[in-house]
């Protein structure tokens, strides 16, 4: 009874002693999972840094570069250039449009209308490469919509002095315009100007300065003058406006829809 005692401590003891040790190997193996990254996430890494080559590669399956003035390049699509973050590169927009059969109408006078919305890329050039800064694949309608008794608003997508402006010209009824900057990851809104006019008449100008939170509204006291020898005299009124952050590209859900004035 006694060696059978003695046997049954010693094995308990050897026991023991294998499941400390493989416990010691499990938690080196865990730490060094924790220490070294996995091939499949440095993977993932690398794409996310190289970007793509191509402009034309960020277009979503289902659009197509809507045509735009701005010209055609030698690779195949229409391009806005400008240097956006200022390294001196020229960065790319897109104004892309969607292919959905189902949105082409007829229309009794004008035939058929392709009412697909529209949207915009903006990439920033990396040298050999184009990292994405900004997308937003609906936020314009297209360019047939119905204006009533007028003309849709023409929409006209430019970058001047390191900002992006999107703008919609209303022939003498006025324009109006965004001005966005790319910070903070993305192109935020900093600007706003309106211009309101009555054939040659200017009625009113809006300026709003998101960044200062100043409002500057020009009010013509002779916009009702009908004669050939009118003269403009405006009125200046400042504001200051409540801004929590500012507003965003990628955010913006129909630039129809928004209001600023």
């Amino acid at each position: 009874m006694k060696k059978i005692f003695i046997f049954l401590t010693v094995a308990f003891a050897l026991q023991s002693c294998k499941n400390e040790k493989q416990k010691s190997t499990e938690n080196k193996n865990t730490e060094n999972q924790k220490t070294q990254p996995s091939k499949t996430s440095v993977n993932q890494s690398s794409q996310s840094i190289e970007g793509k080559k191509n402009p034309n590669d960020f277009i979503p399956e289902g659009y197509v570069i809507n045509k735009y003035e701005g010209g055609i390049s030698e690779e195949g699509w229409d391009e806005i250039k400008g240097d956006l973050n200022k390294d001196g590169l020229g960065d790319v927009v897109l104004i892309i449009k969607g292919t959905d059969k189902s949105k082409i109408i007829q229309d009794e006078d004008r035939g058929a209308l392709d009412r697909n919305r529209r949207g915009i890329i903006v990439l920033l050039n990396k040298g050999n490469y184009y990292e994405l800064a900004s997308k937003n694949y609906n936020c314009f309608s297209s360019e047939n919509e119905d204006g009533g008794a007028y003309f849709a608003p023409e929409l006209n997508v430019s970058i001047e002095k390191g900002n992006l402006h999107i703008n919609y010209g209303h022939g003498r009824y006025g324009n109006w315009g965004y001005t966005f900057r790319y910070q903070n990851g993305d192109m935020e809104l900093i600007g706003y100007d309106s211009y309101s006019s009555n054939g040659p008449v200017p009625q009113y100008e809006v300026s709003i300065n998101f960044l200062t939170k100043k409002k500057l509204t020009k009010d013509n006291l002779n916009k009702n003058d009908d004669g050939d020898n009118y003269e403009v005299m405006y009125k200046d009124t400042w504001e200051t406006i409540k801004l929590n952050k500012l507003m965003k590209l990628s955010e913006i859900k129909d630039f129809d829809e928004l209001e600023l004035n």
